[in-house]
């Protein structure tokens, strides 16, 4: 198995092999979570830094789990009450975490582009943790491992993602995996959604729920980004609702085994239903499980580039 790269910056500079690596070795940390002792000394003498400029609760904590299971090191930048708010720069943060010490720096930006630039001017590794509309490649790798667990196979399957395609960095992550294991993607939504050009990338996109959803081996449910609502893309959460929304009706036009995702936080009663959210079929929770394996996996193989693997 290979890695080649020393940073994480998005699932669309990984080729298949390192996908598939990703996975497998997602696989090997899993089966360490569920030990009596959740600890190997894997990264012991790594120093692990997480630096995030948005508020985030699932993403934050579980590389800091991944980092301690791991047995490296951890140190939290709160933007808020550190020398950012004085008007340090991104490039003075980054310099001064290195010449500390740090190996690996987790961050999480609003400004699409600012993980590569920060990949650029550090020589400690760089993972992204979601950079504005870009990318969020840890979210689309623990996606991608949650779908295999559930299905036991990525190729040749139906997935239909469906919501705010346009602002998601998920979205992104999530098509270009996908694309790159094989499977189809149909995106469905309101059409003002829709990124410009994203329709070469998948097989296919509607507004029509139904021919999106008809079939689906896995229905992938978008947040609505309530902050968006304010500039015109729909009309209203309730009208949203009610044409995009995915009810146990709807659900029943996917395939009989069909697997429901959400990256979360979940809008209850806006993109995704209550009862259809607890339902069987659900794997929301278990997307939050495979958060923290997937994210050891990472740090390990960007520390390492799979040596050993």
């Amino acid at each position: 198995m290979a890695f080649k790269h020393k940073h994480l910056l998005g699932l669309y500079d990984l080729d298949r092999e390192e996908i598939e690596t990703a996975l497998e070795v997602t696989a090997s940390m899993k089966e360490v979570l569920g030990r009596d002792v959740k600890k190997v000394p894997t990264l012991r003498g790594k120093t692990v830094c997480t630096l995030f400029y948005e508020a985030s609760t699932r993403t934050r904590s579980s590389f800091e789990l991944a980092a301690k299971y791991l047995s490296a090191d951890t140190v939290s930048i709160a933007t808020t009450t550190s020398s950012i708010q004085k008007g340090e720069s991104l490039k003075d943060t980054a310099r001064t975490l290195e010449a500390m010490g740090v190996d690996i720096i987790v961050m999480r930006h609003p400004v699409s582009g600012s993980c590569h630039f920060l990949s650029q001017i550090v020589n400690a590794g760089v993972i992204n943790a979601g950079d504005g509309m870009h990318e969020h490649p840890t979210q689309g790798l623990l996606d991608l491992y949650t779908i295999l667990e559930r299905k036991g196979r990525i190729e040749g399957l139906k997935v239909a993602l469906i919501g705010d395609i346009y602002h998601s960095r998920v979205a992104r992550s999530l098509i270009w995996g996908l694309g790159k294991l094989g499977a189809s993607v149909y995106l469905g939504g309101p059409l003002t959604l829709l990124p410009p050009g994203i329709e070469e990338f998948v097989s296919g996109f509607s507004s029509d729920l139904k021919e999106v959803l008809e079939g689906a081996d896995v229905i992938y449910m978008l947040r609505i980004q309530r902050e968006r609502l304010e500039s015109g893309f729909f009309p209203s959460l309730r009208e949203y609702s009610r044409l995009w929304g995915l009810t146990v009706e709807r659900a029943k036009l996917a395939a009989p085994d069909a697997v429901i995702m959400h990256p979360g936080p979940m809008n209850r009663g806006v993109e995704i239903m209550p009862d259809v959210a607890e339902s069987p079929a659900a794997a929301i929770e278990q997307q939050v499980t495979n958060g923290v394996a997937v994210r050891m996996a990472v740090l390990y193989l960007t520390a390492t580039r799979g040596e050993g693997v």
